[in-house]
């Protein structure tokens, strides 16, 4: 899954990498590292700009709100609980579908954090049933410190409580598509602890290599047979993790010294 996860690059750096076409000014975000559900992150996205004539798709660096919230919600009190779809489902399930063949996007980040869990634990969360509380958390982000480009979702719904000139008549949010932990070794792994990222969690953010953006983020796709085909996952011995202070487990604790790699877990987990 993803819960958690860091991200400090600058509109300047993202547009780059990305090859943006538009981005506001007002809509810079500082550096973020324990972005946590229902914050506001960094979404690139293709779509025509509102008022243009050319109609035509803009690579657009947007300002979304983590917790996808489907159209046709009637409050969007759930968003808080929908800030993961799964790979597996995601072209079929009612929350997801529409968006998944009409609006994706790639939600840039440093790397994910994810907590340490023993085997009975994983087996719970492998099974949708609630697990015990989480122990040593990891950093996870690519081995060679390019972006991580995880796969999503965005959504438009209205707050039909207020008019329409309101600048909250409109919700734009989004979801991560997350899908199996990669079971081979790691490309870098610590010197005590998981060997691969399934040791970690059943779970991972999907990963977007640089050749899968294009395909991804174009609105003209829509054949769902074929974008289910991108959502394959990377190549393996890309990634690595280590451990780092367990204070980014509280929300309020924010500050590249999260990002600090420790020698050692802070606690012991089972392997």
């Amino acid at each position: 899954m993803c819960g958690r996860y860091a991200s400090s690059r600058g509109p300047e750096d993202l547009a780059g990498i990305f090859e943006v076409e538009k981005w506001e000014p007002e809509e810079t975000l500082e550096p973020d590292y324990n972005v946590a559900p229902t914050k506001e992150v960094y979404a690139v996205l293709d779509r025509p700009l509102k008022e243009a004539d050319d109609k035509r798709p803009v690579r657009q660096l947007r300002r979304l709100k983590w917790g996808l919230v489907p159209s046709w919600a009637k409050s969007p009190e759930g968003g808080a609980r929908m800030i993961n779809a799964r790979a597996e489902t995601v072209h079929e399930k009612p929350s997801y579908r529409r968006a998944f063949a009409a609006r994706r996007c790639i939600l840039p980040a440093d790397g994910y954090y994810e907590w340490v869990t023993a085997e009975e634990e994983r087996e719970l969360e492998v099974e949708g049933r609630k697990k015990r509380p989480r122990k040593q958390p990891y950093f996870v982000l690519p081995a060679d410190g390019s972006v991580f480009a995880m796969a999503g979702l965005y959504e438009f719904w209205r707050d039909r409580t207020l008019p329409d000139e309101h600048p909250l008549a409109w919700w734009v949010t989004c979801s991560v598509i997350t899908t199996e932990a990669e079971t081979s070794p790691l490309a870098v792994a610590p010197a005590e602890g998981p060997r691969s990222l399934f040791d970690i969690h059943p779970r991972m953010p999907l990963m977007l290599t640089p050749d899968r953006w294009d395909a991804w983020l174009d609105p003209a796709r829509t054949d769902v047979e074929e974008l289910r085909s991108l959502l394959a996952p990377p190549p393996e011995g890309l990634m690595r993790a280590y451990p780092v202070a367990t204070a980014v487990s509280n929300v309020r604790n924010n500050g590249p010294e999260l990002l600090t790699e420790l020698e050692a877990p802070e606690e012991s987990t089972l392997f």
